[in-house]
């Protein structure tokens, strides 16, 4: 097999008008291209999985230089789940900077955004660099070639098929039809012939079966290498299963996946809720499935941007999410103190260190096993099983009780007190809607919540914002259409 790849040439980052500047830089992580069109290695085999990993954090500057007009300066699902929902602003005080921001937070955004533009070139990235890593995977003769083991190289063929699922599933639920790209860009007409959007059908079809093939290839095991805990598990391929299958609606699937997770045996909740969230217990914890592995002072840089820009005032919390929190709760103060501006969970501590530093450690938690849960009493309350659903909800509202306070006092009696017994779907959905929101504030899942619902222009109107059916998706950032010459379409109404 021939490996003359053109690392950097993809549908989100090539230009119509000149190659040579794109090629000419390559992003942080990224194999050279000296190293791609060489006979690989196992080092090269092993980089190439490594740096798939890297458009899921929160670093600084992985896509550009200080691009913040362009939404390059770091992640963006914030922005757009958070900032975009009704539970988050922002910043502290209102002010004038960084207005695309404003755009997204009032729906007042247009297709040349460049915050949407930024998340397009993430999640492309992602894939373009986990394309190039299965190219070397799937040779037939790596093995021979690198030296590389049958099950090293079956768990790296695992967690790339994980990654280019989880970035397609960023991909389908942001812009709807997307282009969906299996095999490395070798050239600038195949980049050209490829700027087609697929039915989001087509492109779920294929994220269920990269999962497939990625759970038969992973370790039996909870931390698949002992001294890189941060890599894709067996639970994390599962877990995604069932996110699939509850962004689907397919219920009794949603039912099956978390209960194979749940066999496992890997996972409880942890005592102490802020244990997901504590930089002192990141990958020792009974709770979270999947992570981004945040690291301070390491070259190329791996830190938690995030932190520097609460040290610039950003990512408020609104009155509205601060007042929905039921008396007590200590999920309240775990996730933000708005007295202090400190955002904990974020910052990864309960005393505001971290805060502005964009070298914090503090991890990125994408999925844990209270999300995953409460999936799972959605698909019992819509199968009719509203008794296992009440009891999950409880579940969660019992550990957030018994959870130590911020203070290191216990909560007082009458605190979060179970819900009752009820046959009554609707009922049973709205307490899921608003465990959901007190469990899960901050950890970009409540826009995509809400849409999947069927209520987000119900709430959005309600706070105010100018939600219109049209932003049920994200536009098509304006540029990548133009570097098709417009072959890439527009969603309705931009």
């Amino acid at each position: 097999m021939k490996y003359t790849k053109i690392a950097t040439l993809f549908i989100g980052l090539a230009t119509l008008t000149s190659c040579s500047d794109e090629l000419s830089i390559d992003p942080v992580g990224l194999l050279t291209n000296k190293q791609i069109n060489a006979t690989p290695t196992k080092t090269a085999i092993e980089n190439s999985v490594s740096s798939s990993y890297l458009l899921l954090g929160n670093t600084f500057n992985l896509m550009g230089d200080w691009d913040w007009a362009g939404g390059l300066v770091t992640n963006n699902d914030i922005i757009l789940q958070d900032v975009a929902s009704d539970d988050m602003q922002k910043t502290w005080i209102s002010n004038s900077d960084q207005p695309w921001m404003d755009e997204l937070d009032n729906f007042t955004y247009t297709s040349s955004n460049g915050g949407i533009s930024g998340m397009w070139k993430y999640n492309s990235e992602g894939i373009k660099r986990v394309n190039i890593a299965l190219d070397f995977l799937l040779n037939p003769n790596i093995e021979s070639i690198t030296g590389i083991t049958t099950a090293r190289k079956n768990q790296l063929l695992g967690e790339a098929y994980f990654l280019r699922s989880f970035y397609y599933f960023r991909m389908v639920n942001d812009f709807g039809d997307v282009p969906l790209i299996l095999t490395t860009i070798e050239s600038y007409q195949q980049a050209f012939d490829k700027a087609v959007r697929a039915p989001k059908a087509e492109v779920w079809d294929q994220i269920n079966t990269d999962l497939a093939l990625a759970k038969d290839l992973m370790p039996n095991a909870k931390i698949s290498a002992e001294t890189e805990p941060w890599r894709v598990s067996k639970g994390a391929v599962i877990a995604l299963q069932a996110k699939s299958a509850l962004y689907n609606q397919k219920w009794g699937e949603v039912i099956t996946s978390v209960n194979e997770l749940q066999g496992l045996g890997f996972y409880n909740l942890n005592a102490n809720y802020f244990d997901n969230f504590s930089t002192q217990t990141e990958f020792t914890d009974n709770e979270v499935i999947f992570s981004f592995d945040h690291q301070s002072n390491v070259v190329p840089a791996r830190g938690n941007g995030y932190c520097a820009l609460l040290g610039w005032g950003f990512f408020a919390p609104t009155t509205d999410f601060t007042n929905s929190f039921e008396p007590n709760d200590p999920r309240k103060s775990y996730t933000v103190n708005r007295d202090k501006e400190w955002v904990n969970k974020i910052l990864g501590t309960i005393n505001g260190t971290n805060k502005g530093s964009d070298q914090s450690p503090s991890n990125k938690v994408y999925m844990r096993y209270a999300d995953v849960l409460l999936w799972k009493a959605e698909a019992l309350n819509e199968t009719g099983d509203y008794a296992g659903a009440v009891t999950i909800i409880n579940q969660i509202r019992t550990r957030a009780r018994t959870t130590i306070t911020v203070d290191g006092t216990i909560s007082p009696a009458g605190t979060l007190p179970d819900r009752p017994s009820s046959s009554d779907k609707t009922t049973i959905k709205n307490w899921l809607i608003t465990e959901r929101r007190a469990e899960l504030g901050f950890e970009n899942q409540r826009f995509a919540d809400l849409k999947r619902w069927g209520i987000v222009k119900e709430v959005m109107t309600a706070s105010g914002k100018k939600f219109q059916d049209k932003n049920m998706l994200y536009p098509i950032p304006q540029s990548e259409i133009d570097k098709t010459a417009g072959k890439l379409t527009q969603n309705p109404g931009y």
